[in-house]
């Protein structure tokens, strides 16, 4: 169990793997630089504690949102806002954000910008310590340790690349300022990169240390992410048909050995309720492999509670295909149960208790669909709905923590890995046990007190000999395979997984709402009911300025629009206000990013002047939309 502040010396620290030069030899004796910096263990350490912030980022600062749950994982297919739904990219960007070092991640793939910066600091980190080797500034267990959370850091920025851009510039050494070739050079293959991140991941797996101390990276946060990074690779060659069976095997074997050590360790475990995990002011324990703390007292303080606090308005919000995916809490799906009684207050108590914990029990005007999400607040906040919230509830000064690695993750990650490679690589198949060290095991979490209290059951364990019968599966996808990508629906809501998830499985199409109409509705909502919100804020659609402006669809599709007299057939799905399809749906070309406009003119500008330099080629799909 990890936890980590950011403070201003660790994100300084970053600086000094640069020189500086003065008007005089004489070093300075107050300063640090590269002369005297990488002297020990400890300035090695505050170098890497200066990135943690760009690889666990959690609930990000003050008023930022960058890949952060729920406001800064919003392009996917489980939420919808009133108006057109945000389109997939439809043209090549002038520059993505490249240039930027921080949490810029794209908001179209789930992963990261053109930047290699983090890439030249990793290989930088990687000179300094055998140079600290050399000297005799490091014994062998600590130049192994270091050495294998450089490489890990590595191999997860490339896994990162690659899933934005597919080939990429593959650097292993720092790249001299006058090196205008090798700054240029050409995009490696895919395979060649991942092959290189793979070695970087058996070394990390084999070298850091199994514990460093609170707060500091270990042997099984890297195993969580390596799993994490493989797993995509691996289901990505797989599903979008590549053709290299040795390597997506490899790259998955590796994911499930990563994600086994984590299991295997004994230190993790599924003693914490949901809601607690996401709305703890401390670190709660229990699944949680690295949390991101915040601190009134170190200034360190949030926004994203605020918007899970039933006032702030929620747009984009959950929409009823993620309604759906939810499983009955009697193991079978909704439909399998003939269930159609979509009631907020029957869900809550039926579906899964994930379902409770994350949205609020009642239809609330502040979400676009009427369906609140309250996962990132943990019960007492939205008490406060209605009067004045405490800081740590509203604006930018909040300060629960956040789980940036937890067991569900690495259980879901060894579990897919194991079934993709029973059923395309010749691995054993997935059994019974295998279940219940991963599903099972995350369904037999705790119930908080407020769950039980509303009458909220534990979901029944799944059962490899009598899996749900799901008329909405996919031909393509097996009913073991659908019911795992279920869990990961269910457990990650909002959590940035899930576009990521939709782009290895080749499954973008699952974000256009003329292949899936559940895509563009809202909650189930009886809109004659005036005071829906349950504590103390009225809640009226059906006022005269909203004459043909407010809709809900029947459970037999026909859509009813208030005309001011109609009050009582105002019960259905809910239509968020003016709702549309996206104007560009997933094609081919949405898998990888396109390599924005600047990137592609300055390497023909260097082209010009230098022949060996040779002109970068854009993404498939991306080349006429220049």
């Amino acid at each position: 169990m990890k936890k980590y502040f950011l403070t201003i010396a660790s994100l300084a620290v970053l600086m000094l793997a640069g020189s500086c030069t003065g008007f005089l030899d004489r070093p300075q004796k107050s300063a640090m630089d590269n002369t005297n910096y990488w002297t020990n263990e400890s300035n090695v350490r505050l170098f890497v504690n200066g990135a943690y912030a760009n690889y666990f980022n959690g609930y990000n600062t003050s008023w930022g949102t960058a890949f952060t749950p729920y406001r800064g994982a919003n392009f996917n297919d489980d939420m919808t806002q009133a108006n057109k739904q945000t389109s997939f990219q439809a043209s090549v960007p002038a520059d993505n954000w490249y240039r930027a070092e921080g949490v810029y991640w794209l908001t179209q793939t789930g992963a990261a910008p053109w930047n290699f910066a983090w890439v030249r600091k990793w290989n930088t980190l990687i000179d300094r310590l055998d140079q600290m080797k050399a000297n005799g500034y490091l014994a062998d267990e600590a130049y192994n340790h270091w050495m294998g959370i450089a490489r890990f850091f590595r191999g997860f920025e490339y896994a990162s690349l690659v899933q934005s851009f597919g080939d990429v510039p593959y650097y292993d050494k720092v790249v001299s300022d006058t090196d205008i070739e090798g700054q240029y050079k050409p995009r490696d293959p895919r395979t060649l990169v991942m092959d290189k991140v793979y070695e970087d991941f058996e070394f990390a797996l084999n070298n850091i240390r199994l514990n460093d101390g609170a707060s500091y990276v270990n042997r099984y946060m890297a195993a969580a992410m390596i799993s994490r990074a493989m797993l995509f690779e691996g289901s990505w060659y797989t599903y979008h048909n590549v053709g290299d069976a040795e390597r997506a095997a490899k790259y998955l074997a590796q994911a499930e050995a990563a994600a086994k050590l984590v299991m295997d360790s004994g230190n993790y475990s599924f003693t914490v309720d949901f809601r607690s995990l996401f709305g703890s002011f401390s670190n709660p324990g229990g699944e949680v492999i690295m949390y991101r703390e915040y601190s009134d007292a170190l200034a360190v303080r949030h926004c994203i509670a605020s918007y899970s606090n039933l006032t702030e308005s929620q747009g984009p919000a959950a929409n009823l295909a993620l309604i759906k995916s939810f499983i009955s809490n009697n193991g079978k799906t909704w439909n399998e149960n003939g269930d159609e009684n979509f009631d907020l207050s029957h869900l809550v108590v039926d579906r899964d208790p994930r379902f409770e914990a994350s949205f609020w029990h009642e239809a609330n005007a502040s979400s676009a669909t009427l369906l609140y999400t309250c996962k990132f607040i943990d019960r007492v906040g939205v008490t406060y709905y209605g009067g004045a919230y405490p800081a740590q509830y509203g604006s930018n000064t909040n300060t629960n923590g956040y789980p940036c690695l937890r067991l569900a993750e690495v259980v879901l990650n060894w579990v897919e890995a194991k079934a993709i490679l029973a059923e395309n690589y010749g691995g054993a198949a997935v059994s019974q046990a295998d279940l219940d060290a991963s599903i099972n095991a995350i369904r037999n979490r705790p119930l908080d007190e407020t769950a039980i209290a509303k009458g909220v059951q534990k979901t029944a364990a799944l059962n490899i000999n009598a899996l749900p019968n799901d008329p909405a599966r996919d031909a393509d996808v097996s009913a073991l395979m659908w019911e795992i990508r279920r869990e990961r629906r269910m457990e990650f809501v909002f959590e940035n997984y899930r576009l990521l998830d939709l782009r290895r499985w080749h499954k973008l199409n699952y974000m256009d709402g003329s292949e899936n109409a559940d895509l563009l509705l809202g909650a189930w909502v009886d809109l004659t009911k005036t005071n829906l919100d349950g504590i103390t804020t009225k809640f009226d659609k059906l006022t005269e300025a909203n004459i043909g402006k407010v809709s809900v669809q029947k459970l037999d599709g026909t859509v009813v629009t208030f005309d001011g007299t109609n009050h009582a057939d105002m019960v259905g799905f809910y239509l968020p206000t003016n709702v549309a399809n996206r104007d560009v749906v997933a094609a081919e070309k949405h898998y990888l990013a396109p390599i924005c406009t600047d990137v592609i003119n300055t390497y023909i500008d260097k082209n010009e002047s230098n022949p060996n330099i040779a002109v970068i080629e854009q993404n498939p799909g991306w080349e006429a939309a220049e």
